[in-house]
This record gives C-alpha cells, sequence and structure tokens, in this order.
C-alpha cells in the first residue's frame, strides 16, 4: 500500500538505491584510503628515527662497557683509565686514519683508551672524543680535551665516568698541573680532583 503523504515511492524510487549504492562505495573508498595513508606512514624498525634510537641506544651500551673495562682495576692497583690520566702530557689528540696524533705530531703512546678506541671503535666507523671534566682553580668545572675529533652530530651520545686522583697518584704536582691543566682542587687535604672521563660517539 502506498502512502498518500509521502510524495514518493521509496521502495520503487530506483534514484534512491544508486545513491545509497554511491555512498557506501564512496565510504569503501575513503576507509581504503585512510587505511594505506596511516599503514605507509606508520613507524617501522626501517624507519629512521626508530633505527636512530636504535643506533644510539647502542653506542650507550658500547661507551658504557669500555669505560668500565677502562675503569677496572685489581686491589692495589690503578685501572688503566686512571693510568692514562696520570700519563697524560696535555697535548690534544685525533684520529689520522693511522694513529692518534697531537698538533704537536706526537703519537699517543702507552694509553690503554687510546688501545681500546682504535680495536673497537676505530674499525667500526664510529667518531668518537674523550674530554676530562675537572675542577679548576676556580672552583669551577672546565673541560679539557684528550681526543678530539670534530663537532658531535645531533644523534651523538655521551657517557661518562668519575675518577678520583689523590695527591698520592701524583709524583710531582706541579709539574702534573703545568702540563694537563688538572690543579689541585684542595691543597688541605690528599684529595687532589675528581676527574669526569667523557666519552661521544656518533654516527658519520
Amino acid at each position: 500500500m502506498i502512502d498518500e503523504k509521502c510524495p514518493f515511492n521509496v521502495k520503487f524510487d530506483t534514484s534512491a538505491q544508486l545513491h545509497t549504492l554511491e555512498a557506501l562505495m564512496a565510504l569503501m573508498i575513503v576507509t581504503g584510503i585512510i587505511i594505506f595513508t596511516v599503514q605507509a606512514t606508520s613507524l617501522t624498525p626501517l624507519t629512521s628515527s626508530t633505527a636512530n634510537a636504535h643506533i644510539e641506544a647502542q653506542l650507550q651500551i658500547l661507551a658504557q662497557d669500555m669505560l668500565t673495562v677502562l675503569d677496572h682495576s685489581q686491589s692495589g692497583h690503578n685501572s688503566s683509565l686512571k693510568e692514562d690520566i696520570l700519563d697524560w702530557d696535555g697535548d690534544e689528540y685525533a684520529w689520522n686514519s693511522i694513529d692518534y696524533v697531537s698538533k704537536n705530531n706526537n703519537n699517543l703512546e702507552n694509553s690503554s683508551t687510546a688501545d681500546l678506541l682504535e680495536s673497537v671503535i676505530v674499525s667500526k666507523g664510529i667518531a668518537h672524543n674523550v674530554q676530562f671534566a675537572v675542577i679548576n682553580d676556580a672552583r669551577a668545572v672546565m673541560t679539557l680535551d684528550y681526543i678530539y675529533n670534530g663537532e658531535p652530530s645531533d644523534n651523538a651520545v655521551t657517557v661518562s665516568r668519575r675518577v678520583l686522583l689523590s695527591n698520592s697518584d701524583i709524583s710531582n704536582s706541579s709539574q702534573f698541573q703545568y702540563y694537563t691543566g688538572i690543579a689541585d682542587a684542595d691543597t688541605n687535604t690528599d684529595f687532589y680532583n675528581l676527574i669526569d672521563v667523557e666519552i661521544t660517539l656518533w654516527r658519520m
């Protein structure tokens, strides 16, 4: 029975059915586009941000492990890291594709830090800096370059380890301060200075 109040018969109106079909098709197309867009822009292990985060995490673990190895010491002996600080001549060294060389063309010798970096880091093509943060005469913190290979990139990671120096560790404190710039932070006690060794790693 046809409702006389209705201006048209919905049941037999083919144009209404076509409009409904077109609306369903349009909805399916829009839904498909949304799904495709989301899948195309979603983060995967190969995308830049995720890859960078993964690389940074690996570099941080690597730097921390190296400092742990260097700072390990047997009872009654200084660690290799501490010995490298005590043996430092104050020069700034850089890797020249063959060896660590200073601006005065001196090679960095008898350095466990340099040997470990060369065998682990250099072979992987990882850029690196090693710096010493110390307390100066004005009770302020200053940074000294031990190994410097350039300005780190935005994805660089820095890991630090503190090394305590005592007066008993240094045979000639005035000579040590003259060459390294590391002063005696407390002349009234056996405490000499606290060295914050920082290793910065980044991919080229």
